[in-house]
């Protein structure tokens, strides 16, 4: 292509394919972390925005291990006043729990739901959140895949 100026242009943009994506296994530790702040972070690996050759339509994330979800803060009084909402599909079927209800019943969720807030609203969003793996305490059953410790 020649421009105005007489100069030639052959620079083409390098797009990434799905056999190219190295992915690795990152374990995160989440004790006495603040819930917004550090789903934010999570998404934005699950996504591969940490990598210089993201590609927005491609699966580049790397897999996470949680651990110790069930020390997870929230600032102010938001365990007794942060509402989620949820509906059975049927007529009056609208249900709301409180995020305190949640910790006690499965703490895990808390941190999932968050996650999944931050990610796209599509087929990739959901397959994002399947490479993420929440546990209650220290203990997975992750070992196999020799996960890398990280801080985020």
């Amino acid at each position: 292509m020649i421009s105005g100026s007489g100069r030639r242009y052959d620079f083409q943009t390098a797009s990434m394919s799905q056999k190219d994506v190295n992915k690795k296994w990152l374990l995160v530790d989440v004790s006495n972390e603040y819930v917004g702040r550090i789903a934010s972070k999570i998404a934005s690996v699950l996504k591969g925005k940490n990598k210089v050759n993201y590609t927005p339509f491609l699966d580049m994330g790397d897999n996470i291990v949680v651990v110790n979800a069930g020390s997870l803060l929230f600032s102010g009084d938001k365990w007794n006043k942060k509402q989620y909402i949820r509906h059975t599909g049927y007529p009056g079927g609208q249900r709301i729990s409180l995020a305190k209800d949640i910790k006690e019943k499965d703490p895990c969720r808390i941190l999932i739901m968050a996650v999944k807030g931050m990610l796209p609203k599509n087929r990739l969003g959901r397959k994002l959140l399947k490479n993420m793996r929440v546990f209650r305490d220290n203990e997975h059953n992750m070992g196999a895949q020799n996960p890398m410790k990280i801080t985020l």
